[in-house]
C-alpha cells in the first residue's frame, strides 16, 4: 500500500503540479494565504485517486474550515485521507525550489501511513506506522545528530510561538548552533527525520502540516513533545498543534529542558 501510494504522489507532482510551477494563476483566500491552480488541481486529483488505495474521504487543506471540522469529527477513527497538495506554496509562487506534496492515512486518530515528496529534488520520504520510515528507498535516518546542543541546527518558527518571553529568548539566547526557517513544514519534518535538522520548534502546525510528517519522523526514531505538553498526539488542538523535536535522545531532552525553562 505504501508503494503504490508513494507512486501516487510521484504522479499527481508530475501531472498537476510541475507544469504549472513558474506558470500558476494565483489568488487569495479569505485568511490571505496564497493559493493555486495548482494546489486546486492537486487536491482534486488526489480526491478522485486516494479513495481507489483505501476506501475512505479525503481532507484537503483547500477546503473550508467547516468542512475540515466535520470530516475529522465524522471519519477521524474509521480513517480519513489527510491531504496537502502544495506545502510551501509561496515558495511554489515565488520560484523558490522548495515545496511539496503530502500525504498521510489516518486512523484512531493517528497517521498510520505518510508519504511527502520534494519534486525539485525527486525526493521521496515515506513510512508506515511499526515498519520505519525512509528515503528513495533508504532507511532514515542518514545520520545522526550532534552531541552537543551548540552545535546543532535547528528549524524553528517564532511567528506561532505564544509566549513573548520564549520568542524573545529564542532570538536572543538560544541554545543551539544556527537556525533555518524556509517554508514548508511538511520538509522540517523530513529533514528532521533525515538527520539535516538536529531539533524543532514550531508553535502551531495544522493537521495536514504534520500529519505524515511527524509519522516519518518518528518512525525514523524521533522523539517529540508541545509547548503545552509531552504527549503530541493526545493534545486536543488537532488542527493547530505546537512541536518540540530532537532526534537524538540527549539532545531532544537538553532541548526541552531549556524550553520549558524559557517559556
Amino acid at each position: 500500500m505504501l508503494t503504490r501510494l508513494t507512486e501516487l504522489v510521484r504522479e499527481v507532482a508530475q501531472t498537476a503540479v510541475m507544469p504549472r510551477f513558474l506558470n500558476a494563476a494565483v489568488s487569495t483566500k479569505s485568511d490571505g494565504s496564497r493559493l493555486t491552480e495548482a494546489d486546486l488541481h492537486a487536491q482534486a486529483l488526489f480526491a478522485e485517486r486516494l479513495p481507489q488505495l483505501i476506501a475512505c474521504p479525503m481532507l484537503g487543506e483547500e477546503m473550508s474550515a467547516d468542512e475540515q471540522l466535520a470530516m475529522w469529527r465524522r471519519h477521524a477513527q474509521s480513517g480519513l485521507w489527510v491531504v496537502d497538495p502544495i506545502d510551501g506554496t509561496n515558495n511554489f509562487i515565488n520560484g523558490l525550489p522548495h515545496f511539496a506534496l503530502s500525504v498521510a492515512y489516518v486512523r484512531h486518530g493517528r497517521s498510520r501511513l505518510g508519504a511527502i515528496f520534494h519534486p525539485m529534488m525527486r525526493e521521496m520520504f515515506a513510512a508506515e506506522h511499526g515498519r520505519g520510515a525512509s528515503l528513495n528507498g533508504q532507511n532514515l535516518p542518514l545520520r545522526h545528530a550532534p552531541k552537543r546542543l551548540k552545535e546543532a541546527i535547528a528549524g524553528v518558527e517564532v511567528k506561532y510561538l505564544r509566549s513573548g518571553k520564549l520568542a524573545s529568548r529564542m532570538q536572543t539566547l538560544h541554545p543551539f548552533g544556527s537556525q533555518r526557517s524556509m517554508g514548508a513544514s511538511t520538509l522540517d519534518w523530513c529533514y528532521l527525520a533525515a538527520g539535516r535538522y538536529d531539533l524543532y520548534l514550531h508553535g502551531g502546525q495544522k493537521l495536514w502540516d504534520y500529519a505524515a510528517g511527524a509519522l516519518i519522523y518518528e518512525e525514523a526514531g524521533g522523539r517529540l513533545a508541545t509547548l503545552e505538553g509531552d504527549s503530541f498526539w493526545s493534545g486536543e488542538h488537532v488542527f493547530k498543534r505546537s512541536v518540540i523535536a530532537g532526534l537524538q535522545p540527549d539532545l531532544f531532552e537538553r532541548w526541552l529542558a531549556w524550553i520549558r525553562a524559557n517559556q
